[in-house]
């Protein structure tokens, strides 16, 4: 088939070149004129037979809204824009009315995969009418990886595919928070003598083993005690919109909601919270505190 891709960033590229291996024909636009096929989106469009098919893959939130606008008024009718970044799925039932608007389809997918994506393939989460989907169906099934999994329409409803590829990245952010907490303390303690090899013999046999496992064994054969990096994780998003989903379904989400708050506290060089624990311990029970120490002299360990 062929497809427009906007967006060729890390995973947009590697994208474009899986599906042509794939056989598929692709006019890729960036705004990165190194990377891009066409020097304008107006070009891309252009360039496609109709019925066109447009896939988007640029940042959640104003960017691919924008995007989407602008295609709805250079594509036409039959013609459809998916959209695979990590936009929130209430931004789809907008974009899809906007679109329909001017008889344009809309599917909205989740795509996983990362820099790997290119050679295992890219897990796909899609949401939107039959009829819709099928006209991309054949660039999914080049995308996905080999094998019966890796791919599933969602859901009929536009934000099924996003909603999908939202929980999967709460459950990530949960399968990561666990292995982490397990590394510090097989870190903390002088009876393990070699933690990577632990982790390591996790990989074939055991119920928790998984591809992130397989990376953080990878990360720790190059830096044994991750001396390398700072203690800071970021968030993208899709953690905080899972909690919310949570909260506005009344579903009890503890581990995930506790691994987004985790990422929270990363960000402190000093928990302003922890030392209202510290006080309170200390006036209840006489508990140690630790101060800075005084200039000339040591650190304190308790008060009195």
């Amino acid at each position: 088939m062929d497809i427009g891709l906007v967006g060729l960033g890390k995973m947009g590229n590697n994208m474009r070149q899986r599906l042509r291996n794939g056989g598929h024909t692709v006019v890729g636009y960036d705004r990165n004129p190194d990377v891009s096929d066409v020097d304008s989106l107006q070009a891309m469009v252009a360039a496609l037979p109709s019925p066109k098919v447009v896939w988007v893959m640029v940042p959640a939130g104003d960017p691919t809204r924008q995007t989407v606008a602008e295609l709805g008024d250079l594509l036409g009718e039959g013609d459809l824009v998916v959209d695979g970044g990590n936009s929130k799925y209430t931004d789809d039932e907008a974009n899809a009315e906007l679109l329909s608007a001017k008889g344009v389809g809309f599917v909205d997918c989740g795509v996983s995969g990362g820099v790997w994506g290119l050679d295992n393939g890219y897990a796909l989460m899609c949401g939107g009418p039959d009829a819709e989907v099928a006209k991309v169906q054949p660039a999914f099934d080049a995308l996905k990886p080999e094998g019966e999994s890796g791919f599933v329409h969602a859901g009929k409803k536009a934000g099924a595919g996003h909603f999908a590829k939202m929980v999967h990245n709460g459950i990530e952010y949960a399968m990561m928070q666990a292995y982490a907490e397990g590394w510090e303390l097989l870190e903390a303690t002088d009876l393990v003598d070699d933690v990577p090899a632990t982790f390591d013999s996790w990989r074939s046999g055991t119920v928790i083993r998984s591809w992130l496992l397989d990376l953080l064994v990878n990360a720790l054969e190059d830096d044994t005690h991750l001396e390398k990096l700072s203690g800071y994780a970021d968030d993208s998003g899709e953690g905080r919109w899972t909690v919310q989903a949570a909260i506005d379904h009344a579903v009890p989400m503890n581990v995930i909601a506790a691994s987004l708050f985790a990422r929270f506290t990363s960000r402190q060089e000093d928990s302003p919270a922890m030392k209202a624990i510290a006080a309170m311990r200390n006036q209840f029970g006489g508990h140690a505190v630790h101060t800075e120490p005084p200039a000339g002299g040591d650190a304190h360990g308790s008060l009195g």
